[in-house]
């Protein structure tokens, strides 16, 4: 039965990992779900079957995530679909944030998703199939964003460390996917989930600007529906052959537009030149 799949989501104490983890106990789905706090997510969910595992995972030890797998395989048989959605935005410009702010942003977005990877792909590899689902962002693609640039080279990050590993896996039967939510209405531009630079300067008037924005504008005008955005990785999950490039959300659809139409224009406009670096016979 397609329904006793197990999935292994991160980051599923809010948001999308959380509306995606309640939709798949009530499909009838075997979960697994890493959180900070354990039980305030198992509260949170309120389902006490045992076709949920809630754990609490620092993600960026790669030995607390290989514990954590093998929790998973022990107590729910295996592993077949992993969601790596934990992580967190960065505001800041460049020079604003620091070495250690800009680093900490990266262990989590980046490398606890590569620690996750790392200890599925040998229970993927053993039975030839698995699907990851590799949360990136809009801003993964288009990183035209003042003031989120240490957010968007994460989320660029994850792109390509996941457009890597759908070929390292193709002959696996394992597939993988870039997911590129734009803005859903979710707690994600509130405090715990967005961070501020600690010493910000006043000359970046177009980073000020976004953040206010984001923060008089945006908030609560979300386009994007949290419960359609979980229906979608389900349907995606159970199908043969899965995206690479999956945009979330209408607003995600068209900025990726965006970025393609402006990398064309410069291709054709800059032609010559690019062409003009090779060995002239």
């Amino acid at each position: 039965m397609k329904n006793q799949k197990v999935w292994f989501v991160t980051g599923a104490s809010k948001g999308l990992g959380l509306t995606l983890v309640k939709r798949l106990l009530s499909e009838g789905y075997k979960v697994a779900a890493t959180s900070r706090d354990a039980e305030a997510m198992r509260s949170e969910i309120g389902h006490d079957g045992g076709d949920f595992l809630p754990l609490q995972v620092d993600l960026t030890s790669n030995v607390k995530v290989a514990e954590a797998v093998a929790q998973i395989v022990s107590q729910l048989g295996s592993i077949d679909v992993v969601v790596n959605n934990a992580g967190y935005g960065q505001l800041g410009t460049l020079e604003e944030l620091s070495d250690e702010e800009a680093r900490e942003n990266f262990d989590v977005n980046v490398f606890g998703a590569l620690n996750v990877i790392r200890n599925v792909m040998p229970v993927f590899r053993e039975k030839r199939s698995g699907a990851f689902f590799n949360i990136s962002s809009i801003a993964g693609f288009l990183g035209t964003f003042p003031g989120w640039g240490i957010y968007n080279a994460t989320k660029f990050a994850v792109a390509g460390f996941t457009e890597a590993l759908s070929a390292e896996t193709k002959s696996l039967g394992i597939s993988a996917t870039i997911v590129y939510p734009g803005y859903f209405k979710t707690n994600f531009l509130l405090q715990g989930s967005l961070r501020s630079a600690a010493h910000p300067i006043a000359d970046y008037k177009e980073a000020r600007e976004l953040e206010v924005i984001h923060n008089e504008q945006i908030i609560g005008n979300q386009p994007g529906d949290p419960e359609n955005a979980a229906a979608a990785f389900i349907k995606v999950a159970e199908m043969e052959e899965r995206p690479l490039h999956l945009f979330l959300g209408s607003d995600s659809f068209g900025m990726a537009h965006t970025k393609i139409e402006a990398v064309q224009k410069d291709l054709d406009t800059f032609e010559s030149i690019s062409k003009s670096t090779d060995y002239q016979q």
